[in-house]
């Protein structure tokens, strides 16, 4: 089991009560270009590169393409992700942005922390949210890993503000960068996926209240096998979640 204390993480010279003031005024959504510290960077492409073999293509017409690795994939070979999910300076900081009390997905959320692969033409994902099923709210960290390629974070903010004027952006996602967001709030989608390019991102979800009712978390795991991850990892996670 990994500890909160396993990784470093600088965050000395932010201002934080700034960072707070925009993610607020941006409907719960604030993006940063150069958060991560190099060394932290370098790993994650490393690890990325290394768990090329055991991406699981997805295709759904009209909406996605791509590839995805779960966390119950990754902790063997690649552990400074999981101890990077729970660096407590990190949560630490998405708390006092989010205002909330920042917990772990459980262990058996495929989406806590994953890989998510666009490496051939037309790779994308379409407009969505990032829906919570728990009883409270979850957060989406999108992390910048590796990009050689010309995809672009649309997003749409206050769309589900009565009355509130929607305002629209683009952004890439450069290594080391991230964007912070309440998954329930930012309606967005990733740009295909040029000839000869390629992008890797990484995930961490961070939820108020890790509850959730058990009809939901069936569909939330077979959402996540089916549309990500494949149902070999719905089936590993559970093994690893009761051992």
């Amino acid at each position: 089991m990994t500890t909160d204390t396993d990784v470093e993480f600088p965050l000395e010279g932010l201002d934080r009560q700034a960072l707070r003031t925009d993610f607020v005024r941006q409907g719960a959504f604030l993006a940063l270009d150069d958060l991560l510290p190099a060394d932290v960077t370098v790993q994650l492409a490393h690890s990325a590169h290394a768990l090329l073999g055991e991406v699981n293509r997805n295709y759904l017409p009209g909406h996605k393409k791509g590839g995805s690795v779960s966390r119950h994939t990754i902790d063997k070979p690649a552990p400074g992700i999981a101890r990077l999910y729970r660096s407590q300076a990190l949560i630490g900081l998405l708390e006092e942005v989010s205002g909330d009390r920042l917990l772990p997905c459980p262990p058996d959320d495929l989406h806590g922390y994953a890989l998510y692969y666009y490496t051939r033409p037309g790779d994308r994902i379409g407009w969505h949210y990032d829906t919570s099923y728990y009883d409270g709210r979850r957060y989406t960290l999108l992390l910048g890993v590796m990009d050689e390629s010309s995809c672009r974070l649309d997003y749409e903010l206050h769309t589900r503000e009565p009355g509130a004027t929607v305002a629209t952006g683009s952004l890439q996602i450069k290594p080391g960068g991230i964007v912070f967001f309440d998954g329930d709030k930012l309606r967005h989608r990733i740009t295909p996926l040029g000839e000869h390019e390629m992008r890797v991102s990484l995930t961490f979800e961070y939820v108020t209240d890790p509850g959730m009712r058990p009809w939901l978390r069936l569909f939330s795991n077979l959402k996540g096998a089916f549309g990500y991850f494949g149902f070999q990892q719905l089936f590993r996670g559970r093994a690893q979640s009761d051992a």
